[in-house]
């Protein structure tokens, strides 16, 4: 490993603790000058170690959340080196869009996306929400293909706005209604993921994975009203982007809410029972990664749904787990026979049964609000970064059974 491999490991992890550490954007509007003095302090950095006498002692990497887009500014000297990168190899997002502008002057790159562009993801908390993409960098082949002079590297970039406040930049005219209010009125549902550390207290950065770790996902919903709802994750598919056409990709939960990837020998993915409430649904999932995936990153895409809390879980409506040691299937809450259908692979009438990939079944957006109506809603978490420190746990299993080759824990 040269020394930019080293570098961008200690980097990648300072970054995404930095980003998560930052205060949200002031959506408090006013005048245009006061604007423009909290975008300044609303620019993060991203930098490693002191650089050695010599180097390039700037941030590489700034970002610029806006109200409608985000600005990176990326240096070429990425690594501190002296050794300037191609812009060309410099994307944004699991679209790989190019650079808006490229200043030879001062050796930067520019990057000029709205928040929903370039294969952003979008989360949902109680107070924020939350874009991320990725910066990446893949280096053109060498001259000499037998060598490799600098190794890829991913930066994750986020960006926080709150949710509570009204954000528009125009006067409110007398005659509307308050956008909270609204809100209220049509009783909207939110529908969330959130990676979360191993006691469930708080959540933690998608970055510093390895194999032999495990994700907690926490998925819940809110509501205005105060209608008692219980939460179902009826379906879960991994993919190396947040599109619904990504190929490969892997099925981990599958015919409305049964938990497939727990039913291979090597892993231990389970739904945690008990809930902590109705709205919220917990589960473990076993980290891997897909073979021969050199940013060793993972997409997932789940579809949320609700029910009126007393209505019976039934086979459409359920949160089922494989009990290894019982060699059966087990609900969260609700009678055995509903998991049933879990082995069989079918869970509905032929109408409503899902086809074996979720994925062509899915509207091409990736999130979406419903009101009590449309009680249902795609949800992306992601990208969750894997680190290829030197031990780390797992092995490379040869073949697999889902739809594509991974490597697995075991």
């Amino acid at each position: 490993m040269g020394p930019e491999s080293s570098l961008i490991l200690s980097l990648l992890c300072w970054a995404a603790g930095e980003v998560a550490a930052y205060p949200p954007w002031d959506f408090s509007w006013g005048d245009p000058a006061s604007r423009e003095a909290r975008a300044d302090s609303n620019t993060w950095s991203w930098v490693g170690d002191s650089p050695s006498p010599g180097t390039y002692r700037q941030h590489p990497v700034t970002v610029q959340c806006q109200e409608a887009q985000l600005v990176v500014t990326v240096h070429r000297d990425l690594f501190g080196t002296g050794r300037l990168v191609s812009a060309a190899d410099l994307t944004l997002g699991p679209a790989a869009c190019k650079h808006s502008s490229l200043s030879r002057a001062h050796n930067t790159v520019t990057f000029t996306a709205g928040l929903h562009e370039c294969g952003s993801t979008v989360q949902i908390t109680p107070n924020s929400l939350i874009y991320r993409t990725l910066l990446n960098y893949d280096p053109s082949p060498a001259s000499n293909p037998v060598i490799i002079r600098t190794n890829p590297a991913i930066i994750p970039i986020e960006c926080h706005y709150p949710r509570r406040e009204n954000v528009s930049s125009n006067a409110i005219r007398p005659t509307w209604a308050p956008f909270s209010s609204t809100l209220s009125a049509e009783e909207k549902l939110v529908f969330s993921l959130r990676l979360m550390n191993d006691d469930w207290s708080a959540e933690r950065p998608f970055t510093g994975f390895q194999l032999g770790d495990v994700l907690n996902i926490q998925a819940e919903v809110g509501t205005e009203s105060h209608v008692p709802l219980r939460l179902f994750v009826d379906s879960c598919v991994a993919a190396l982007s947040p599109g619904t056409d990504s190929s490969p990709h892997y099925t981990i939960i599958d015919f409305n809410g049964c938990l497939v990837d727990g039913r291979l020998d090597d892993t231990s993915s389970a739904f945690i029972t008990p809930r902590p409430r109705e709205d919220m649904l917990r589960f473990r999932i076993d980290v891997f990664r897909f073979a021969g995936d050199t940013r060793n990153l993972i997409y997932i895409t789940c579809h949320l749904k609700v029910t009126p809390a007393d209505q019976t879980p039934d086979p459409l409506n359920k949160a089922c787990s494989f009990n290894k040691a019982r060699n059966t299937w087990a609900p969260v809450e609700g009678t055995r026979d509903i998991c049933s259908c879990c082995e069989m692979g079918n869970c509905g009438s032929p109408a409503l049964s899902r086809s074996l990939n979720p994925l062509e079944r899915w509207p091409s957006h990736r999130f979406r609000r419903h009101d009590t109506k449309e009680a249902e809603a795609d949800v992306v978490i992601g990208p969750v970064l894997l680190s290829m420190e030197p031990g780390a746990g797992g092995r490379q299993q040869e073949g697999g059974q889902g739809e594509s080759p991974l490597d697995v824990p075991l």
